[in-house]
This record gives C-alpha cells, sequence and structure tokens, in this order.
C-alpha cells in the first residue's frame, strides 16, 4: 500500500512539473491562455529594426502596452514597416510621439519603446507615429571605432 502512495504522488509531482513547464514555455513565448483585450493597431517605420521581432513588447515609460504583430518591407520608401497592438486603455499616445527601437540589457532582446509627445491630438487605430529612432548597431559602432585614425 505504501509503494501504491509513493508512485501517485511522484506522478503527481511529475504532472505538476509538466503543467509548469507548460506554462513557462507559454509564458516566455509571449501567447497568453487569458482572452484577448480590446488592442488598436499603429504603425510605424524605421530605417534599421536591428534584431526586433514579432511578438517583441511595445513599451512607454517601462511599462508594456503591447505587441508587435508584424514587420514587413515597405516596397515604396523601402524602410521596416512595424505593426504593434497597443492596449484600448492606453488611447492617449500623442501624435508627435518618438518610437524607439531599445534594447533590454547589453545584449538583450529588442522592444519598442514609445517616448509621449505634448501634442494634445492623439493617435487613433491604423495611425502611424511618424517620428522614429532606429536601432542602435552595437557592430557599425565598433567597426567604425576600430577603423578611425586616432
Amino acid at each position: 500500500m505504501q509503494i501504491r502512495t509513493v508512485e501517485i504522488g511522484v506522478g503527481l509531482f511529475m504532472l505538476l512539473g509538466i503543467g509548469a513547464l507548460f506554462l513557462l514555455a507559454i509564458r516566455i513565448s509571449g501567447l497568453s491562455l487569458s482572452p484577448a483585450e480590446s488592442t488598436y493597431t499603429l504603425y510605424a517605420e524605421f530605417n534599421d529594426i536591428g534584431g526586433l521581432r514579432e511578438r517583441g513588447k511595445v513599451s512607454m515609460a517601462g511599462v508594456t502596452i503591447g505587441q508587435i504583430t508584424d514587420i514587413e518591407l515597405d516596397p515604396k520608401s523601402v524602410k521596416a514597416r512595424v505593426a504593434m497592438e497597443v492596449d484600448a486603455d492606453v488611447d492617449y499616445i500623442s501624435r508627435d510621439s518618438v518610437a524607439v527601437v531599445s534594447t533590454a540589457g547589453l545584449l538583450g532582446e529588442k522592444y519598442l519603446n514609445i517616448a509621449i509627445g505634448g501634442d494634445p491630438d492623439t493617435l487613433a487605430d491604423g495611425d502611424y507615429i511618424e517620428s522614429t529612432q532606429s536601432a542602435l548597431n552595437l557592430e557599425k559602432l565598433i567597426s567604425n571605432f576600430a577603423t578611425s585614425n586616432l
């Protein structure tokens, strides 16, 4: 009888461990088990996105307010067009806000940071953030520093 209770305990422990790994994988991948909240879509164009990926976070003042849903090359402007879904309750992003490709840490993941402007007019669904700042290309900086004549 005691062996059976040990086997049941080990089985439950294994099921809990597998469940925890599943939830961790969902959390890390950026997916969610909860129903989608109400969002609206904004767009921005960049000369260089430098490793920015779909499902990357969109933040403002360090708080995550959405995620990147699509990245494609615009054939007319030859720039990277980034589509982002922003939470509907963040409806105060002004027209003169700046979208910046930032890095979490020195070699961390890339994300989109929105620096709020002062214009009283706000962006709506489908609008473009006109002012953008591309990713800082660390390899290019090191190459320029190494080849420069000091």
